[in-house]
């Protein structure tokens, strides 16, 4: 018999002055019996900074291979954009590529062998993909506090992020990585 998700709840104060975004989040995400802290907390920040209408967690979540870990759609379904986590390989993305006009991949390890790989594949709009390294240690430290019941203060300014979870403030920076 498989392993059940477990449910994890957050409430994220989320300020993003980068985007210009103040909002009250709450999510019940469920965490895979597969899937790592610290891929869990890579995909919730992804959400936060990615955080736009019509962007949901996939449904089948990290099992799913058809779906990135983020999906934006219009109303009439028609993709907007695909946002992986983690490392996908240059042939999920070239696929990603003609699907979406968008296509951004937050990664936390490897991520200039990853650069390289898209680079040498020849990904379809390989220009326009959206590479950024989200900083290892921050997920980490992060991953240690989850509970079933999470509340995050999370403040995004200049590419910086700023987590206080209860009385503890954790400090990252997202970092850009070229492909071309």
């Amino acid at each position: 018999m498989a392993l059940p998700a477990t449910l994890r709840r957050f409430t994220i104060s989320l300020a993003d002055s980068d985007r210009g975004i103040y909002e009250q989040l709450d999510w019940r995400v469920p965490q895979h019996p597969s899937e790592s802290e610290r891929y869990l907390v890579a995909r919730l920040l992804a959400r936060c900074l990615e955080h736009a209408e019509g962007l949901e967690f996939s449904k089948g979540g990290v099992s799913d291979d058809e779906e990135p870990a983020l999906v934006q759609k219009n109303l009439r379904g028609e993709w907007m954009a695909w946002i992986e986590v983690g490392s996908p390989t240059p042939d999920r993305l070239h696929k990603a590529s003609k699907l979406a006009p968008r296509v951004v991949v937050y990664a936390f390890k490897n991520v200039e062998a990853l650069a390289a790989s898209i680079t040498e594949r020849k990904i379809h709009r390989a220009g326009e993909l959206v590479l950024r390294q989200l900083p290892a240690e921050l997920l980490d430290a992060v991953a240690q506090t989850l509970d079933r019941n999470n509340t995050w203060d999370l403040s995004v300014t200049g590419g910086s992020l700023y987590l206080t979870i209860g009385e503890k403030l954790f400090e990252g920076q997202v970092v850009p990585v070229s492909v071309l």
